[in-house]
């Protein structure tokens, strides 16, 4: 078995190499990451500059780009054979809910899926991590399974781990993704020299954590799986456009 591993927070971080380290016991790994932080990045592509690699003394490929360029690239250059699988993460933070929108994460995933390949993204949940090794273990017993039963080719897993002993772990749930307010606002400062700079403000609080979401499940100690399709299509809403289309002139 082969499996591409990346991630959206560097190919230095300390999720990908737990997660590394758990996947190489069961097969024969390649790990691509990008150059630096990529959190937020989302499906964006590199268009406007070359892509660079560097091969670390550790067997990773870093890459001067985003997530997604990491698994196209990976897939189509620097795989001698195709992998079976591709999985991203560890991810250094929480991937739930709206979140899943703009998370690089998920999209190293949803790039595996679009390419044909059975795909995860793996979340540590927690502020200050400590417990690498807890989702490193859930990954691998989720691809084991995943290598037994395949699910459905339009599909990925969105994996959230709280951060605790594995033996403080209850159990794992399928859930649905939550919702959050609206994120608060810009916060306005100055650089050094005086110019004015804004940063992105906090993400907003959970609006939609009841149970069955992903948040309600991390919140009471268990590990959330979130089946995710790539097919963004609204197809309840097709019917209603149709007739809404009707009535316009």
């Amino acid at each position: 078995m082969k499996i591409l591993i990346s991630n959206d927070d560097g190919v230095n971080a300390e999720g990908i190499a737990a997660l590394t380290r758990s996947l190489s016991q069961i097969a024969e790994t390649l790990t691509v990451g990008p150059d630096r932080n990529c959190s937020g990045a989302s499906n964006s592509l590199t268009l406007t500059n070359p892509l660079r690699i560097n091969r670390l003394d550790n067997g990773f490929v870093s890459v001067s780009g985003t997530p997604t360029d990491c698994v196209h690239l990976a897939i189509r250059e620097l795989y001698q054979q195709e992998p079976d699988m591709v999985v991203s993460g560890i991810n250094a933070g929480a991937n739930m809910g709206d979140d899943t929108l703009y998370s690089g994460t998920v999209a190293a995933a949803m790039e595996g899926r679009f390419l044909g390949f059975p795909a995860i993204a793996i979340s540590l949940v927690g502020h200050k991590l400590k417990h690498y090794e807890t989702a490193a273990h859930f990954a691998l017993k989720i691809v084991k399974a995943l290598q037994a039963r395949p699910i459905a080719q339009d599909k990925i897993l969105n994996i959230n781990v709280p951060d605790l002993p594995l033996d403080e772990i209850k159990g794992i749930k399928i859930t649905r993704l939550g919702a959050r307010h609206r994120a608060e606002g810009m916060v306005r400062t100055q650089d050094p020299a005086g110019r004015e700079i804004f940063w992105l403000g906090p993400p907003g609080d959970e609006q939609d954590a009841s149970e069955g979401t992903d948040f309600f499940a991390v919140a009471n100690g268990y590990v959330s799986i979130t089946p995710l399709t790539v097919d963004l299509t609204a197809f309840e809403k097709l019917n209603a456009l149709e007739d809404w289309l009707a009535d316009i002139d």
